[in-house]
């Protein structure tokens, strides 16, 4: 088992969740080939969105359903400051993880993060565990809960 793949087991039985995670197949790369590999709904699929605050120089989540992108003018407001393209070093050093299986949780330091109310109208959605192949299922609540996430319109 990788080191992030343990790391996000290990914050998701910190949190007090029973969660299994499912190792997919690398078509879960992207939303809809996760949404495929574990038989959901596109917008059930919580994609961990990573931006630079220009400001702080740290990195901010966005977790998305699956099917909306973020709108770049709604995400800065939310943020409340410019945000920039955060490059791979970046996110690696920060999240722990590299780019296509950033997980919500299980980072190496405290991210800001805030959540897209699409994902609430599901029962569970699904996000990356720490791998490009890796995902897990969790109720929209409780991800909104472990991650410290705000709710707030940042969608295009």
């Amino acid at each position: 088992m990788s080191k992030s793949l343990k790391r996000v087991q290990s914050a998701l039985q910190a949190a007090g969740l029973a969660v299994e995670i499912r190792e997919t197949d690398d078509s879960a790369r992207t939303a809809e080939g996760a949404a495929a590999a574990v038989g959901c709904a596109v917008d059930q699929i919580a994609k961990s969105i990573i931006f630079r605050g220009e400001t702080t120089g740290h990195v901010v989540l966005f977790l998305t359903a699956g099917g909306n992108r973020v709108d770049p003018a709604k995400a800065t407001a939310v943020a409340g400051q410019s945000l920039g393209k955060a490059d791979a070093d970046l996110i690696r050093a920060e999240t722990g993880f590299a780019i296509g299986g950033v997980a919500p949780v299980g980072h190496l330091r405290q991210v800001q993060a805030w959540l897209d109310p699409r994902l609430l109208e599901f029962e569970t959605v699904w996000a990356a565990a720490g791998t490009p192949r890796h995902v897990f299922a969790i109720a929209p609540g409780e991800l909104a809960r472990i991650t410290g996430a705000t709710q707030a319109d940042f969608t295009a």
